[in-house]
């Protein structure tokens, strides 16, 4: 795909004012042109300037007096990030300086970019394919270590390497259908049923276990949920506030001061992990309180990490009785369970310590407990190293492919369907053009990924490059 833009954009690509430096971008067919028009520069003219070269200059306002100097960096059609003719000009980080050039530009012919229309031009102009477009807002918005490998993994074109090669063993399958179809008198059969059923199986597999990899995927990206829950006054929200190292949440004696669930996201060990303190589990006639107490056992069911808060200093039978209510909460096929024995001055001082533990093997033996104090941060330390343990094991490589895109899921479970439909075809012996549409739509939601239409066209080049007949 091959398409240039008559208009020339431009934009800054920094936020003017935070650093010692800003950055306007411009591109499109007049793009090097307008900054000649803009910048003075010493001997060649900027119009003669190689691609990949950077040039010195001045710009002088209408008076004759001087703006600023810059930097400006040459980009020449095709080798740029759009594909088209750009320069970029580095200027200082002056608001003033920035929106005078932004004008200054306008003015020699370009209008301003709409958002991510570089992105979008890059996209237009094959550059990259749709999934790598949506990869660079994430690569952006990355705020750890593990969403930026994955992110990176995506723009870099390994997802959509993974989607071309399910997509191709598509388009293999359907040429060697659509070949039968078009010899259907003659009775031939160029597909091989078993062939086409082990195939099938091995893309729908593929397929699968990209569907399985949102949950983690959306989790990376976003922060993984980690759900704090426990009954009213047992240091819930104190907790959060030692995890934060700031007072987010109100801290109070009075029971159910949470009425509403709070969010906030922290870096541990290069993974983002989002806290969510929720309202004390009770029974309550109080309307709003009721209504936070449902709330936080939504959280609850999905959470990844369920942070049970239990106070130590609490009668023994509240506190087991409050442990096994949020046990019965937790999926443990899919969450993990961490009972934080909350209030306690020094590790094993309390003798309910034993008696909780005991209970808690008999619920599951999966749990987790550990003796702490939100208070006087005892413990913490433990805490933070489960979590990185927990999700540390996963060595997430730049090579790891994960979907963290809600349109991709969706495209993916579109293909699946189509694809078990297929299947089921194959094993009721369906008509062949039944089976050839089912699997044209699988391609399609797939296609839907990348950017790119399934046509006609796209099989008959695959039949006539691979499977020409009577040649």
């Amino acid at each position: 795909m091959h398409y240039l833009e008559e208009d020339t954009i431009v934009a800054p690509a920094t936020v003017p004012g935070t650093g010692a430096l800003s950055l306007i971008r411009v591109s499109g067919r007049a793009a090097i042109a307008a900054c000649g028009s803009v910048v003075r520069v010493c001997g060649m003219p900027l119009s003669d300037t190689p691609g990949g070269r950077l040039r010195y200059g001045e710009v002088f306002l209408a008076d004759g007096s001087l703006l600023d100097t810059v930097v400006v960096s040459v980009f020449r059609a095709p080798h740029s990030y759009t594909g088209e003719d750009s320069v970029e000009v580095s200027c200082h980080a002056s608001k003033y300086i920035v929106s005078t050039l932004i004008e200054m530009f306008c003015a020699a012919g370009c209008r301003l970019a709409g958002p991510g229309e570089f992105t979008q031009r890059a996209f237009l102009a094959g550059k990259m394919d749709l999934s790598q477009a949506e990869a660079v807002a994430d690569v952006i918005s990355s705020n750890s270590a593990a969403s930026h490998r994955v992110a990176m993994n995506q723009l870099k074109g390994g997802y959509s390497n993974d989607l071309k090669s399910l997509r191709s063993q598509l388009v293999e399958m359907a040429s060697l259908l659509e070949l039968e179809l078009d010899f259907s008198e003659e009775e031939v059969e160029f597909a091989n049923r078993d062939q086409l059923k082990a195939l099938l199986q091995t893309v729908s597999g593929h397929i699968e276990k990209l569907i399985s990899s949102f949950k983690l995927g959306n989790a990376i990206k976003n922060g993984i949920p980690v759900a704090i829950v426990g009954p009213v006054n047992a240091g819930k929200s104190t907790l959060l506030n030692a995890l934060l190292n700031e007072d987010r949440a109100i801290v109070s004696s009075i029971a159910g001061t949470t009425r509403d669930t709070i969010e906030e996201t922290v870096n541990i060990g290069g993974i983002l992990f989002r806290f969510i303190d929720t309202a004390g589990l009770r029974e309550t006639s109080e309307d709003i309180e009721n209504e936070g107490i449902k709330r936080s056992i939504k959280k609850l069911s999905e959470a990844e990490i369920v942070l049970a808060v239990i106070d130590l200093t609490a009668p023994l039978e509240e506190t087991c009785a409050a442990v096994k209510e949020i046990a019965e909460k937790v999926d443990f096929t899919s969450q993990k369970l961490v009972i934080l024995l909350n209030k306690c001055t020094s590790e094993g001082a309390n003798k309910n310590v034993t008696l909780i533990n005991n209970i808690i093997t008999n619920i599951n033996n999966q749990v987790v407990t550990l003796e702490v104090s939100a208070l006087e941060k005892i413990g913490l330390d433990k805490l933070e190293n489960l979590l990185k343990e927990y999700f540390g094991a996963l060595n997430l490589q730049e090579d790891t492919t994960l979907v963290t895109n809600v349109r991709h899921l969706e495209a993916l479970k579109e293909a699946r369907k189509n694809l078990s439909a297929v299947s089921l075809g194959l094993r009721t012996g369906s008509p062949t053009d039944l089976v050839a549409q089912d699997l044209r739509d699988a391609i399609t939601a797939i296609s839907s990924i990348l950017g790119e239409d399934i046509t006609p066209d796209t099989v008959l080049h695959h039949i006539f490059k691979n499977h020409c007949i009577g040649k």
